[in-house]
């Protein structure tokens, strides 16, 4: 088994402080690159549109395909399951023939531990049977669901008793906004009941979170989704949301979660590919890379765009029921048509704020947009950033670690070695956590700035020129899409495989840019591959880059000229390597070969030095598959290694392709900029860096949003 996320980030603080040793990387972009966007839409904040108005969704579509699944969700209750519950609450709210037995529902419906890490899950899925269940579901099970809400810990820093330990995981972009949305609308839901752990009423615990709701969705207004594209992640953003515009009845939270809403179905519109998240991944698991089985988001696209032949994976998912859900709000259909489409797009956006773990050391680090590094108010906005380890946030961490007792929990344990540092020199710990942040800052998810580019034959995306020769925890740095299962992606992988370590993650992150059908990614690490017994287990890294390519998954496949091509339909893809290439056998014992008769895994022994360029087209573009092979393996291909890599790669279509790990990107001479995108650009709108504000057009459907003013006009 592979590390987690928690244990990586843990692990690279404990590391940092055990050694010293050199690292650089670029210093990301920040606000001000002078995007010129639309001005945003004006007013104060609207009510939602009723469903059925102009500009939503058609209102019969949406009952027909919340009509379909929910007959899914329905053929049988699980009891035990307590989505399957909502599914069926749910039915029988939108269909009064609907009839089913809830006294099937055991108590153990909901779990009892409140110090579980994903508890905070369980109780997202308990606001949607309390609110919807009253008067329905038995009174033990209303009664149970009362007691576990009244029961749970929401915060790391509420009163915990003498010897209990929290084993919650608080910090996350989702998990910040799934807390707030719980212990909001558990208070409301039983105002009058005492909370166990703070003595404080329901009436009171609800309005101490309603500001912190606020603030969470007004960040991911302004800023995105710090775990970007996630695809598994987004959508334990995007749950809490929409329970929030179900059940809130806040007219301030409702426009803002809206608007946060609209977001998020954007994102997942203008990056979705024939059902598939094709995007990149600021955090994704080994399941979602290799097939759409994985992902988390699949069934909510199914659902809203319907842009893939494949069946719904499973049918309780809370993706798609929570949209269903709703009793007041619909997405907008011009994002619909969006996810629906087949055209050519290109798409380029711009996600969470810069921190920078590799910048100069200061006693008082300045940190972006007034988020003060030594405010503890401001420690899970930070940690949620990934930035658990970056050495601006350490002095806080060591503090609040050692408060309120997160040395104890499992999550935590490894740190307890750093409680000496607060009585020697938080100081001292600082500087040899930035001089080790080319791999302990691995889980700091920065600014990133993202590039996808499909037609209806193909995808490829990137993350441009993204903390370059860093580690980066779960960060799937790009991918090219021709189907549900046929992906093909590079990565350095830290440990061999069975290890989820050899696909989840990289070793460095690559140097990338990209224009439309191509893209170039030089892998060059910043750090030497520790091999001390102190470091070398948790941060050693493979002496060899590898690519996914799933030959059993293509219609054709062929090699020439140290290219690899595939074709899948009317789709193509290259794959080119500097350093020869092989493939290796078929590893049983790895998850990954899925009954697979041919080899799937092509590495480039030698040196994790390496570049890889990759592009994609189809029928369209080329004609047949033997044009494209033609026309890929005859370009110009050269790679030198005087001051820095340089790579120059004449594109059959995009032209001539120059980047260099000392120099920027040109494209037929002329130098074009990586990391200026604004919030959001496609063929359907913009929105301006750091802004809260879209007009999306689809046809004759167009939504308008200001998402920090509530501000919001569909037609």
């Amino acid at each position: 088994m592979g590390a987690t996320r928690r244990e990586f980030l843990i692990a690279g603080a404990v590391a940092a402080l055990a050694a010293s040793a050199a690292a650089c990387a670029p210093t990301p972009t920040g606000p001000g690159t002078g995007n010129v966007c639309l001005p945003p839409l004006g007013g104060t904040r609207t009510p939602l549109p009723a469903p059925g108005t102009a500009g939503l969704v058609d209102e019969s579509w949406f009952q027909t395909r919340s009509a379909e699944y929910l007959a899914l969700s329905t053929a049988s209750l699980d009891g035990g399951n307590i989505n399957s519950v909502t599914a069926h609450l749910l039915r029988a709210r939108q269909d009064p023939t609907f009839t089913w037995d809830p006294s099937q529902i055991p108590s153990t419906v909901v779990g009892g531990d409140p110090f579980r890490d994903t508890d905070d899950f369980e109780l997202m899925h308990c606001q949607w049977a309390l609110y919807l269940g009253r008067g329905i579901l038995p009174a033990e099970i209303i009664t149970t669901i009362e007691n576990k809400i009244a029961g749970a810990r929401y915060r790391y820093d509420d009163p915990i008793p003498a010897g209990d330990i929290d084993n919650k995981w608080f910090w996350s972009e989702n998990h910040r906004g799934m807390f707030a949305c719980d212990e909001y609308l558990g208070g409301l839901a039983i105002p009058d009941r005492v909370f166990a752990f703070t003595g404080l009423t329901g009436a009171q615990h609800a309005a101490r979170t309603r500001q912190v709701v606020i603030d969470w969705l007004q960040e991911r207004s302004k800023f995105g989704f710090f775990e970007w594209h996630s695809n598994t992640y987004l959508k334990y953003t995007y749950a809490p949301v929409f329970t929030l515009l179900e059940f809130a009845q806040d007219e301030e939270i409702l426009a803002l979660a809206a608007g946060v809403a609209d977001t998020a179905m954007l994102d997942l519109a203008t990056n979705t590919f024939k059902g598939v998240f094709g995007a990149s991944h600021g955090r994704g698991y080994k399941g979602g890379k290799l097939s759409y089985r994985g992902e988390s988001s699949f069934n909510t696209c199914k659902f809203l765009f319907d842009s893939t032949d494949r069946d719904y994976l499973y049918t309780n998912d809370i993706g798609p029921l929570y949209i269903i859900g709703q009793s007041t709000y619909r997405v907008p259909e011009a994002i619909r048509r969006a996810g629906a489409s087949q055209e050519t797009a290109v798409v380029r956006e711009r996600h969470g704020l810069q921190l920078d773990p590799h910048e100069n050391f200061s006693l008082n680090p300045q940190a972006a947009f007034g988020y003060d590094y030594n405010d503890v108010k401001n420690l899970p906005f930070w940690w949620s950033t990934g930035a658990l380890t970056a050495w601006q946030m350490l002095p806080q961490l060591l503090t609040a670690a050692k408060k309120w007792k997160l040395f104890d929990t499992e999550l935590f344990q490894q740190l307890a070695v750093l409680k000496d540092f607060l009585d020697i020199s938080p100081g001292l710990a600082q500087i040899t956590v930035r001089e080790l942040a080319g791999f302990a800052a691995a889980g700091c998810l920065g600014e990133a700035h993202t590039y996808s580019w499909r037609s209806s034959e193909a995808m490829l995306a990137s993350v441009i020129d993204h903390r370059f020769g860093d580690a980066g925890d779960q960060v799937h740095a790009w991918q090219a899409t021709l189907g549900p299962e046929t992906t093909v992606f590079t990565i350095h992988p830290n440990k061999e495989a069975p290890s989820d370590s050899y696909w989840v993650g990289t070793a460095s992150m690559p140097k990338t840019a990209q224009k439309e059908r191509a893209a170039i990614h030089i892998y060059s690490p910043s750090y030497a591959s520790p091999s001390d017994p102190i470091l070398g287990p948790a941060f050693s890294y493979l002496q060899f880059t590898r690519a996914w390519f799933p030959q059993d998954r293509f219609d054709e496949v062929r090699q020439a000229n140290g290219w690899t091509l595939g074709r899948k339909g009317d789709g193509y893809v290259a794959l080119w390597s500097e350093r020869p290439t092989e493939w290796r056998a078929i590893n049983t014992a790895d998850s990954a070969s899925q009954g697979m008769t041919q080899p799937y895994d092509l590495v480039a022994l030698g040196s994790p030095s390496n570049v890889w360029i990759c592009e994609v087209g189809g029928a369209s573009d080329h004609g047949d598959f033997d044009s494209f092979v033609a026309a890929i393996t005859a370009a110009t291909v050269e790679v030198t290694r005087v001051k820095g890599i340089n790579v120059h790669y004449i594109s059959p279509i995009e032209g001539d392709l120059r980047l260099g790990t000392r120099t920027g990107f040109q494209v037929n001479d002329v130098a074009t900029p990586m990391r200026n995108h604004p919030r959001h650009s496609s063929p359907w709108g913009e929105s301006c860096e750091f802004s809260s504000a879209y007009d999306i057009q689809a046809g004759d459907a167009r939504v308008q949003i200001n998402s920090l003013t509530g501000a919001r006009s569909v037609s």
